[in-house]
């Protein structure tokens, strides 16, 4: 694929780029500002939206001929990979400069401010409300799981603007600034020990209308394109990885010394297996999605990302024995410990594996859709 990408220019148009730009006597954000506007900070945006127009995969490579050159990465975040993308398919070109650029300029950190405590798998069935009052919308209720919110400058907020149509038909999007008056973070302690998800509540929160992120009642449409990057990238393939890997995997049960053990060896191979089917599933999903908006396929990646992981966790667990819950010392015992903790909650974390289930069976495989009384009906008659 490389040698493919190099004959078509892309390889070879970021390397004389950086041959001509890096400069290790920048500060990170002088460099972050020349990475950005140049589209390179992230090529998958569309050309005209500080990006290049790339798949994920040749994304991937730009971003390794950046390490290959010894020149800083991209600043990365939610922003980066969630709320840039969405500004640029569903923002006015005003939006689009306003809050894109200090996105891939690495100036402004984000949120995304979708799930509810009753409003998970179901995200249509949200009832954080928007009520519209002149210039300015009035947005009062809660959000849950919402990471990194205590350090973002900017949220994603999906709000319920009609009560009088179907669910899905009654949302809109709203770019929230989190310093405004009557919004509150409150961070939620994790069995791991970390605190990178919040509560955030909003008291008669008011958000001028230029703050809208595409048309009255299109929230379910916004958030289908944010949800659809954030499976894209959430398989753990978009240059950074959650958790341990197949090469630590392997490098701590050689330091073990429990590789020749048949059994072990046999689960080694079981996750070497998962690996690779993961690899050539993420390269296929990425074509897919070339030049466009992720579809389902990312469904499956996701899913067998999230299955990686627990059978990392069933491995590591065998390789490591009580060594896994005490702090022994030895190398790459105990921080094992935030992976196997972590693990579970992936299969909630950009939509449950239900969800993705349902997902593919119904728009990749055409199955009979699942079910919902609720579909045409007024959300204000739904039982709450």
């Amino acid at each position: 694929m490389t040698d493919l990408l190099e004959e078509t220019g892309v390889v070879g148009e970021v390397k004389a780029w950086l041959e001509e730009n890096w400069d290790p006597e920048l500060t990170v954000a002088e460099w972050w500002e020349r990475l950005g506007t140049a589209g390179w900070a992230a090529p998958t945006l569309p050309v005209g939206s500080y990006g290049k127009g790339l798949s994920r995969g040749d994304a991937v490579l730009v971003q390794q001929a950046i390490a290959d050159h010894g020149a800083l990465g991209a600043p990365g975040g939610l922003g980066l990979l969630l709320a840039a993308p969405t500004i640029a398919t569903h923002g006015t070109p005003e939006q689009v400069e306003e809050y894109v650029r200090p996105i891939v300029t690495g100036q402004r950190a984000w949120c995304q401010l979708f799930s509810e405590p009753g409003a998970g798998s179901d995200l249509a069935g949200l009832q954080a409300k928007a009520e519209q009052d002149g210039e300015e919308w009035i947005v009062n209720g809660q959000k849950v799981w919402t990471s990194g919110g205590q350090v973002a400058d900017l949220g994603m907020l999906i709000a319920r603007t009609d009560v009088d149509v179907p669910k899905h038909r009654g949302m809109t999007a709203f770019i929230i600034p989190m310093d405004l008056p009557g919004l509150e973070v409150r961070p939620i302690r994790q069995m791991s020990g970390g605190a990178s998800f919040n509560e955030v509540f909003f008291t008669d929160v008011r958000v001028a209308d230029s703050m809208r992120l595409g048309a009255e009642g299109d929230g379910w449409r916004v958030a289908l394109t944010t949800l659809g990057f954030e499976r894209d990238h959430s398989d753990g393939s978009g240059g950074s990885r959650v958790g341990g890997g197949w090469q630590q995997l392997l490098a701590t049960a050689r330091a073990m010394g429990v590789t020749a053990d048949p059994a072990t060896r046999r689960a080694l191979t079981d996750a070497y297996i998962g690996d690779r089917v993961e690899t050539f599933v993420n390269r296929r999903a990425a074509e897919l999605a070339r030049g466009g908006t992720p579809g389902p396929e990312g469904s499956l990646g996701k899913l067998i990302w999230t299955e990686g992981m627990r059978r990392t966790s069933d491995v590591i667990s065998r390789v490591l024995g009580p060594a896994l819950i005490a702090d022994t010392g030895e190398w790459g015992t105990y921080a094992w410990g935030e992976h196997v903790l972590g693990a579970p909650g992936y299969r909630i974390a950009g939509g449950s594996d239900e969800v993705q289930r349902n997902i593919i069976a119904e728009r990749v495989l055409g199955l009979p859709a699942e079910l919902r009384v609720d579909k045409d009906i007024p959300f204000k008659d739904v039982p709450k």
